[in-house]
């Protein structure tokens, strides 16, 4: 058994789903402290990503440098997609420098738990509009991942993408994935996935991850300091 983690989570000031789910998949007894990175009620585009990206820096380095903490994770998940596979690398080594701790991106984190079960052609459920729908499917692309199909609920706001509850999620979820996907993955750190991704799993007989899972499964690999 993995021991707890102390960790320091960084995820938009909305989100109201990572910090109890995350907590619920690391070994027992973790800690997790919570950082809101504040935005608006619109969506992350490209536009805004760096004043989002720079207050999540800052943010970083006011709250979690000299923490006792193992290690920081980075939890917008749209971020990194919107960011591609190296702006997500270079945000990761900026919080890293500016905190002294591993850091583990959500984007990143799920490529590596895809890539990890060996999945190529996967099915794929988010909250997003098409334009970070289509940056998602770049970023698995860039890992060697294809996408079978995707089906999003397409939330306006960010106000419409906190309603999504995982009844609704489960749902898209089975409507979605079929035997001819390796894996299912379901976007998005602030869709509720805890109570039915191992029941999604089983009834498909695939790997089925989503954002918190796969960021879970990546602190938990972290090396265990000496």
């Amino acid at each position: 058994m993995t021991a707890p983690l102390a960790i320091g989570l960084m995820v938009p000031a909305n989100n109201t789903t990572m910090e109890g789910e995350l907590a619920a998949w690391l070994p027992p007894g973790s800690q997790v402290r919570r950082v809101g990175i504040p935005r608006g009620k619109a969506l992350l585009t490209k536009e805004t990503m760096p004043a989002y990206r720079d207050e999540a820096i800052a943010l970083a380095r006011q709250e979690f440098a000299g923490a006792k903490l193992d290690a920081i994770a980075y939890g917008c998940t749209a971020a990194g997609f919107i960011s591609g596979p190296r702006g997500d690398a270079e945000l990761a080594a900026k919080l890293s420098d500016a905190t002294g701790l591993p850091v583990v991106t959500t984007a990143r984190a799920m490529v590596k738990a895809l890539q990890h079960d060996g999945a190529k052609r996967i099915a794929v459920v988010t909250p997003y509009q098409d334009a970070v729908n289509a940056q998602l499917e770049a970023f698995l692309a860039d890992g060697g991942i294809f996408v079978l199909r995707m089906a999003s609920f397409r939330a306006p706001d960010v106000e419409a993408l906190c309603r999504i509850t995982s009844a609704e999620v489960l749902e898209l979820a089975r409507r979605t994935m079929g035997p001819d996907a390796d894996a299912l993955f379901i976007g998005c750190s602030q869709l509720p996935t805890h109570a039915i991704l191992g029941g999604l799993a089983a009834e498909f007989g695939r790997p089925a991850w989503s954002s918190i899972s796969a960021t879970a499964w990546d602190l938990m690999r972290l090396p265990v300091p000496a």
